[in-house]
Parts: structure tokens; sequence; C-alpha cells
């Protein structure tokens, strides 16, 4: 297939797609970081939808206003609301234009303002350690004319499981737990929000594994 993987400057997914053999290309308004620049368009993902035609999609818009985690800065009655607004009307603007030019499309985000919008189909949840990784990041993925991601708690007659321990956890001074892994970026504020937006690779496998 050809697929274009937007928002994505981690290469990540990309990745797991050319490693099956897809034609995969990722695309972000920033250079790449995964060490393959002759596989990364930079530009704007609604252009580069538009340039060519493509089996297969993957969204991964920005987050950091439609985050629920983001909620103290853009929650309805902040300073900076209108941010978030904005971020969801350019999102499904998105999400309506990849579906209406190609048959497969997914979009992932975390939880946030994304989820109550009727204007999209009811995501799918995962965790990255329903596929191999010992994180958690609740991951939410719509899907147009994809199957839900198969995944296994326990082995059964003909799969092994795929879960894996969701990881070691880290509880504050002030009784707030959080993920080691979560707690360990926020440690490194210079590249916080770039390195809690990539996709984790047993995910990214997953999809190139059950979609591709």
């Amino acid at each position: 297939m050809k697929v274009l993987i937007g928002c994505e400057e981690s290469q990540t997914v990309c990745k797991a797609f050319r490693n099956k053999g897809h034609e995969a290309y990722s695309c972000d308004i920033q250079d790449c970081s995964g060490g393959h620049p002759e596989w990364h368009i930079k530009g704007d993902v609604i252009e580069a939808i538009l340039s060519d035609s493509w089996d297969f999609i993957g969204l991964h818009p920005m987050c950091t206003a439609m985050t629920l985690s983001g909620n103290r800065t853009y929650a309805p009655g902040k300073e900076k609301h209108y941010l978030r607004l904005e971020s969801v009307e350019w999102t499904i603007k998105l999400w309506n234009l990849a579906t209406n030019v190609c048959a497969k499309v997914y979009m992932e985000n975390p939880m946030g303002a994304m989820n109550p919008d009727k204007r999209l189909p009811k995501p799918q949840i995962v965790q990255p350690y329903y596929f191999g990784d010992e994180a958690q990041k609740t991951t939410c993925l719509w899907l147009y004319g994809l199957p839900q991601l198969v995944h296994y708690k326990n082995d059964n007659l003909f799969n092994k499981k795929t879960h894996v321990s969701p990881g070691e956890m880290i509880t504050t001074t002030t009784g707030k737990t959080f993920n080691k892994w979560y707690w360990d970026t926020s440690k490194r504020c210079a590249d916080r929000a770039k390195i809690r937006s990539k996709s984790f690779p047993g995910i990214s496998r997953a999809m190139a594994d059950q979609w591709g």
C-alpha cells in the first residue's frame, strides 16, 4: 500500500509499515527524528493528503490543547479555551478530508476534547501494555474502514497473550500516582511534549501487522 502517516515526526508508525513492505511516508511541519528523511514529507498534512493518492492514512494531530491533561489551561472558562476550540475544528476538518479521499483511515489521540464529539465515530481505547510496552497511556483510535486492533490478555488455543505489565508506578509526596515513563518525561521539560506524543512501538507494530 501507499501509506501516509500524518503529523508524525518520530516515524515510529511509518517505519513499522516500511518493515512490512509498504511504501510509507511520515509527514509533519517539523524535521523527522526517526532517521529516514527520505521517507518524510516536511510540510502541511492537508497539502500532503491532497498531493497524492493514498491507500491508507494515519493521523496523529497535535493534542496539546485537546487532551484532558491540558484542562487547567484550555478548559471552558480558561483564557486559552479558544485554542482548544480551534484545535478541535481543525482536527475534524482533517478527519473529514482523509475519510473523503481514502478508504482506510485511523486517527490517534489521548483522551480529551475529541471523545464526546458526535462528528466522530466512537473510538477504540487501548494501552501500550496491551501490545508489549510496559507503560500506560490511554490511547484513542478513531477508525474508518478498519477493524479494531486485536490484543490478548491471556493465551488461548490460537494466540499468545500480547499484554504485559502496565509498568512501574511512581507516587509523589503529594500522593499523586503516575506511570514511570510519564513521570520520567516531566524531568525533561524542553522535550516533554514531543516525547509524550510519540507512538509506542508495540501499538505501531500491531497497526502494521493487522492493518497492513
